[in-house]
């Protein structure tokens, strides 16, 4: 008798999960993992962007150093952001995420250069897709309010 009892001990002891126990654990992880990719993207993309945004910075003061060299913006066959400032993209090395631009002609006195996301990378679904920077400092788009801060 006391045998019979030990092996029914020991079966229900090594019986393991059930069913639904794993359903409910696979459930919990499910629930986990849709919360924690999507915030995972977005904090990659406000890095990208951070990093466009420096981009731009930098672009903005190289068009700043030369136009204090030549009293104009307009360069002797310079013709690209990567012709004035030495690069066209954002990051400056690796993986592009922003293509680095002129909106139009660059003037004696003006100029605007913007940062296209690159499709294909995952960028284009930031919230606030192109930002731009002009010779007076204006910074676009002005709204949500975290593109800039």
């Amino acid at each position: 008798m006391k045998l019979q009892r030990d092996k029914q001990a020991s079966a229900r002891a090594e019986r393991g999960f059930t069913i639904i126990e794993l359903l409910i654990a696979l459930a919990i992880v499910a629930i986990l993992v849709g919360v924690a990719v999507p915030t995972y993207q977005d904090s990659v993309r406000k890095s990208r962007r951070g990093q466009a945004k420096a981009d731009l910075a930098e672009a903005a003061q190289a068009m700043e150093r030369f136009y204090t060299l030549n009293n104009s913006y307009v360069g002797a066959g310079k013709t690209t952001v990567a012709d004035y400032a030495g690069f066209g993209q954002s990051p400056q090395k690796g993986t592009k995420f922003y293509d680095l631009s002129f909106s139009g002609a660059v003037a004696a006195g003006t100029f605007k250069i913007v940062a296209k996301p690159v499709s294909g990378t995952g960028q284009e679904k930031d919230a606030c897709g192109s930002l731009s920077i002009d010779n007076t400092g204006k910074k676009e788009p002005t709204t949500p309010d975290k593109c800039w801060n």
